[in-house]
């Protein structure tokens, strides 16, 4: 049962009253009767029409019979709105798919629900409630058939198909091979309507329908340039759903149907019975004519979207771009500052490293200049006194490098060892290594010769040596 917000809503949109309480006062004294407070407001003096009065009632009643056609029949156009605004060129109702239908594609419930933006200010609305789910849903009185898978659903579109090209050949309505909701959808996604057939093989009409009308080549091609096309036989599950949803009554079948809100579809023509080809051209021109403003509307609307998501898109690749540049800057100041701490902490443990080494070269230095002060305070000692001249007294003559004499009076049998501790003991030179040698002749004192004595190196009572760096 249609409720009370929704007859509200759709009154609004029939009258074009904006005041609610306006429009629910109408409403309550026609007994919150739609067609007839619509009829009642868009032409005072007419009766109300005797099928309509009863939709209300059938639709909350549960074990009710199916309705009659006459009574689900599409809402005309009011003559006049208020204000002396002109209505609305479609005149449609609202048809509330069964679950069995929507799940027969399943995955595409959520982009049903959103497919009403086409009708928005263009059309007339009328629900007739969850047909194919309440009472009348089922010709047979069923509503529990099973759901139809998806593939079940294209296995049934594609047998449709090649079922009806072998029958009537290949110039023919270029039929969708998937199910309802999937044409629904690709409909949606071309920006055209829906055109639907539902065939019935039994049906006297049928076969001219189909051969002279159906597959004539002026019909098939508006069909095919301006709609999606879908069929149905009526004998297969999702056929025979369909046939109930849209609550055909005479055969051949055939409607124009766009998405609507809520997994429902918007009627906007239905033709039932045989019909020639120049009849169903001027009835699809008309519907073409007449929504064209909405599927423009819609199309244009779509554009928009998609360009302001392509500006949202660039927007954020712009932004994203101007994040990593500041970020690759920011990277790039960071890995300088580094660079210039890690040299900065280079250079001052250099510093550090070269100021130890010269305060250990110091160390060492003072400490090689104390050895060697304790080295020839310690040589001083060890030659003892120097003797007063005698004939046991040989006097030394040492010459060094720098040009510099030194001479001492030793005992002659002191030994060539005395002769080295002497000079080590003075402060004449800077290196360790050193010979004592005579020139006449040329006699090297070397290590082999620091045992003998003055007077068995030949030298007393006097000699002359010179220091010679090794």
């Amino acid at each position: 049962m249609v409720d009370v917000a929704d007859k509200l809503a759709y009154f609004q949109a029939i009258t074009g009253l904006e005041d609610p309480d306006l429009c629910s006062e109408i409403l309550a004294a026609h007994g919150w009767d739609l067609e007839l407070a619509i009829s009642s407001f868009t032409n005072p003096t007419s009766d109300r029409p005797e099928s309509s009065a009863t939709v209300a009632a059938d639709d909350a009643e549960v074990g009710s019979s199916e309705q009659s056609n006459e009574e689900l029949r599409l809402l005309q156009r009011s003559e006049t709105m208020a204000g002396g605004v002109a209505s609305p060129g479609l005149a449609w109702k609202l048809i509330t798919l069964p679950i069995s239908v929507i799940s027969g594609s399943l995955g595409l419930i959520s982009g049903a629900i959103g497919l009403g933006m086409w009708a928005a200010g263009g059309v007339l609305s009328y629900s007739l409630g969850l047909v194919g789910l309440g009472s009348g849903s089922d010709r047979n009185g069923d509503s529990s058939s099973p759901l139809v898978s998806v593939s079940a659903a294209a296995a049934e579109a594609m047998d449709f198909v090649a079922s009806f090209e072998r029958d009537y050949g290949a110039t023919r309505p270029n039929f969708v091979t998937e199910g309802f909701m999937d044409g629904l959808q690709r409909s949606r996604s071309a920006f055209k309507l829906l055109f639907v057939y539902l065939h019935s093989p039994d049906h006297p009409d049928t076969p001219l329908f189909c051969e002279k009308t159906l597959c004539s080549e002026p019909l098939a091609a508006l069909i095919n340039e301006n709609f999606v096309s879908w069929g149905g036989n009526i004998r297969a599950s999702e056929g025979f759903k369909m046939s109930n949803s849209l609550k055909a009554s005479r055969y051949p079948f055939c409607a124009v149907v766009m998405p609507a809100t809520n997994q429902r579809i918007a009627l906007l023509q239905q033709v039932e019975g045989p019909k020639s080809p120049e009849e169903m051209l001027t009835i699809l021109q008309k519907v073409l004519e007449e929504s064209a403003p909405v599927l423009v509307a819609a199309r244009l609307d779509a554009e928009e979207r998609r360009t302001n998501m392509r500006l949202r898109e660039e927007q954020d690749a712009a932004y994203r771009a101007a994040l990593e540049a500041d970020q690759a800057r920011e990277r790039q100041r960071k890995e300088e500052q580094e660079r210039l701490e890690r040299e900065a902490a280079e250079a001052e443990r250099k510093h550090k490293e070269e100021e130890e080494a010269r305060e250990r070269a110091a160390r060492e230095a003072a400490e090689k200049e104390a050895a060697l002060a304790r080295r020839r305070q310690e040589k001083a000692l060890s030659l003892g006194s120097e003797p007063e001249k005698g004939p046991n007294v040989t006097q030394v003559l040492v010459r060094f490098p720098t040009g510099e004499r030194k001479d001492r009076r030793f005992h002659s049998t002191a030994t060539i060892q005395s002769l080295y501790d002497y000079v080590d003991s003075l402060d004449c030179l800077d290196v360790e290594s050193y010979s004592l040698v005579s020139n006449f002749p040329r006699v090297v004192y070397g290590p082999e010769k620091l045992s003998l004595s003055l007077k068995e190196a030949g030298l007393h009572p006097q000699a002359s040596l010179f220091v010679e760096l090794n």
